[in-house]
């Protein structure tokens, strides 16, 4: 880890365009992979996986509206191994194409994450698929998806989340932003470890008569997900459409004929009933003309929409204060074909929006044939629809029963559908400018038109069409940074200073904090873990101590009162590791676990289990440094017969007292010189050995003088420092000299190293304590930022 003074350009990414991962030096968590599982290449049961750094987001969950039952399912069984772990449905809108696969997906599949929608989404959503449970009920038995008690558990899980409102699972950010297109849909942000990625859903950035247009996120995204619905058609403009809208209407009930608009229950339905309502007020002389609207579920939804009139334009909002714009003067609304009088000209408005069944089906078919009467499809048409074959004019149609009937009538398309066309898709691309595009939600040949033409006008954006059940990868690695907090900051790191502490990583976010400051920064504990080990050992105290003093030079002896008030020996090695000498029977050893010390006491119990194996293969030292008395290393059988003896040895050892005092400090010293001059030899041959000859000084040994082109030091082997006018050259030796201490006598360097560390930081504790508790604060300006390679 380096000192970085900045944060590094988070977007450098932004040149590699990349359909699949690079070769070398990535990581399985730095791709991000998207999966279309439906809406890939396709209009319908729209449903997009995304998985980056071990998450897993979900966006959108509908289906088919070409298909019924399973087949209209997105191809879930293609992410079977994912489903479990995926964190985050985000639902864009209430249309079927984009939520009717919720309950399904949510009661009947092992998807355990959590599901988010805006308000009104979640309103309608319950609405409009309570209505289709029921019709489901009434047409298709055996292919019914789900029931009313599917759908109520999927409105229990379902979370309501607001416009520009931010929210954080498991490490996602999660921003959902207004699409237009209906009342409430939104389009999704998402952040992870730092990538952005925007999912549009369908959007439309023009204002309309209720609708405001889509707006642009303020932020820099990484990856866009975007609708293709309409390729590179461009919409006409709003009155011009508008105008021929109800021209079309106008010419069909002027010649006594029954204009018939299918149109989905929720959505442009409120759009048109708006414009017709208008221009029957503008014009008295059709006002004998009825508009009848057959939906009692947009008259219940119509509550929803007085409720969030406020998520609506300024043209909605104004005209709210006067009076409900969504009540109208001019349109009935009507149950269904039994209470309709179908006598003289009229308007139906009636669903589904592409005549697959229902109501607006059954009117077709009764009136195609009279070539008085008119269709006007307002909206898109997917691909195995009868709306969509009845633009193309065939001579006749084929009834639900199967009968083939004339098509007479006039068929007019005008497009209400409030998708984004290609002027409003391109720029929003040129304004967010995202280096990867990812378009879904469109036919096969609109996305190839549309995928060449951004192409040639934005050179440098990567744009793919994934199919269904195919990924794309990209590869991103963002800069890593941490920043250090606390007392480890008391003295700033300068450039490469290597920097000692915890790192703490909290869902992408990295933290450098020393160990005493765990608690005031994150809401982790620490623990020491004392470990206790007990060995058999029925050998002598004597060959214990003599052979550790052989192998390790920092032990301790003193005794301790056991429970029975004899004294047992006790043995300390470098401070940290407790022998506890059970006389005959067993060595208990106790320490603080930690990777020296562990490793210590390995050798340790390799020492001790060598020497219960075979004590006669090993030396012990002279008998006269034991400062243990003999006694205690008998056993009970053999008490009686040492106390004679004992006794008899009383005089001649209270003269060898002294002695033997002398002696094991005069040992202890010997061999601390031992060891320093062992060192200061070793340090002496590998500085030659790296550097050259050195001159030794006239005066003392213990001075090394070295002099290459001009560059002069002197080292004294007895403190083991360096001094010289030259910086570089001076931290070099320095550097040397450690790492030749460090490879000679690992062991005890590690120790003393520690005991430096433990001295500092209970200095640095105290000033601590001294210093006011509230100057100890997550500051940006007072944290410094490491770079993790």
């Amino acid at each position: 880890m380096h000192h970085n003074n900045h944060h590094h350009g988070r977007y450098q990414h932004h040149n590699q365009h990349l359909k699949r991962p690079l070769k070398g030096g990535t990581e399985d968590d730095d791709i991000l992979e998207i999966t279309p599982i439906g809406s890939g290449s396709e209009v319908g049961r729209s449903c997009v996986l995304l998985k980056y750094k071990g998450k897993k987001v979900m966006f959108d969950c509908g289906v088919h509206p070409a298909y019924s039952g399973l087949v209209s399912l997105p191809f879930f069984d293609s992410i079977e191994s994912d489903i479990p772990d995926i964190d985050l449905l985000l639902v864009s809108h209430f249309h079927l194409d984009h939520a009717a696969a919720v309950p399904y997906f949510v009661g009947k599949t092992k998807f355990k994450g959590r599901v988010f929608m805006t308000h009104p989404t979640k309103a309608i959503y319950g609405m409009l698929l309570s209505d289709y449970v029921k019709v489901s009920n009434i047409t298709r038995d055996d292919d019914m998806l789900f029931d009313k008690s599917d759908l109520d558990r999927s409105l229990e899980k379902i979370e309501k989340v607001r416009y520009r409102q931010k929210v954080e699972h498991n490490g996602i950010k999660v921003t959902c932003f207004n699409a237009g297109h209906v009342l409430g849909a939104a389009m999704f942000m998402i952040e992870i470890a730092g990538v952005k990625i925007l999912y549009t859903g369908d959007f439309s950035r023009q204002e309309d008569r209720h609708l405001m247009g889509a707006e642009t996120p303020p932020v820099k995204v990484d990856v866009l997900i975007i609708e293709s619905t309409y390729g590179v058609q461009v919409h006409e403009p709003r009155l011009e459409r508008e105008k021929r809208f109800t021209s079309s209407v106008h010419q069909v009930v002027e010649r006594n004929g029954k204009c018939l608009i299918p149109v989905f229950a929720l959505g442009r339905a409120q759009e048109l009933l708006l414009i017709l309502d208008e221009y029957w007020i503008a014009n008295p002389q059709l006002h004998h003309v009825p508009i009848y609207y057959a939906s009692a579920l947009a008259k219940k939804c119509m509550g929803v929409y007085r409720t969030y009139i406020n998520m609506m334009n300024d043209r909605v909002r104004a005209q709210f204060d006067v009076s409900n714009p969504f009540e109208f003067k001019h349109i009935k609304n009507i149950k269904g074909i039994e209470s309709f009088d179908d006598r003289g000209p009229c308007v139906f408005m009636a669903s589904p929006g592409m005549l697959q069944s229902g109501l607006s089906r059954q009117l077709f078919e009764r009136w195609c044939s009279d070539k008085r009467n008119g269709v006007v499809i307002p909206g898109y048409s997917v691909e195995g629809t009868l709306a969509k074959h009845i633009m193309s004019e065939p001579a006749e149609i084929t009834r639900l029963d199967n009968v083939n009937v004339p098509l007479n009538l006039t068929v007019s398309y005008v497009s209400f559908s409030a998708h984004s066309d290609f002027l409003q898709t391109s720029e929003f691309i040129q304004e967010i400018q995202p280096p990867h595009v990812v378009l879904v939600h469109g036919d096969a040949n609109e996305m190839s038109r549309l995928r060449q033409s951004l192409v040639a006008k934005f050179k440098t954006i990567n744009v793919l069409t994934p199919k269904n059940a195919m990924s794309v990868s990209l590869e991103f690695r963002p800069e890593k940074v941490a920043k250090t907090l606390g007392s480890i900051i008391t003295n700033p790191p300068k450039q490469n200073d290597i920097i000692q502490g915890i790192l703490v990583t909290k869902d992408f976010t990295h933290h450098i904090l020393s160990a005493s400051d765990i608690h005031n920064y994150t809401n982790l504990k620490t623990n020491l873990i004392k470990q206790k080990l007990t060995l058999p050992f029925a050998q002598t105290y004597h060959i214990l101590i003599s052979t550790l003093e052989q192998i390790y030079d920092q032990i301790q002896e003193s005794t301790e009162s056991s429970t029975n008030g004899n004294e047992k020996p006790i043995i300390t090695i470098y401070n940290e590791i407790k022998l506890t000498y059970n006389i005959g029977v067993s060595i208990v050893l106790e320490w603080n676990s930690n990777t020296v010390n562990d490793m210590i006491c390995d050798s340790i119990i390799a020492l001790i289990s060598q020497i219960e194996l075979n004590p006669l293969s090993i030396k012990v030292r002279n008998p006269n440094f034991n400062n243990i008395d003999e006694k205690e290393e008998l056993t009970q059988d053999d008490i009686k017969k040492e106390q004679q003896e004992q006794k008899e040895k009383e005089d001649i050892k209270k003269e060898d007292q002294d002695e033997e005092i002398q002696v094991k400090v005069v040992s202890r010293k010997s061999r601390n010189l031992s060891n320093k001059l062992n060192t200061i030899t070793e340090v002496k041959l590998l500085l030659e050995q790296q550097y050259g000859d050195f001159k030794v000084d006239e005066n003392d040994p213990l001075i090394l003088h070295f002099d290459l082109d001009n560059q002069k030091a002197i080292i004294h082997l007895d403190t083991l420092t360096v001094e010289s006018l030259d910086p570089i050259l001076k931290q070099k030796i320095e550097n040397s000299i450690k790492r030749i201490i460090l490879s000679v006598s690992p062991i005890r360097n590690n120790h003393n190293n520690k005991n430096n560390n433990q001295n500092n930081e209970n200095e640095n504790e105290s000033n601590n304590n001294q210093n006011n508790e509230n100057n100890i604060k997550m500051e940006t300006d007072k944290s410094i930022d490491i770079k993790i390679e």
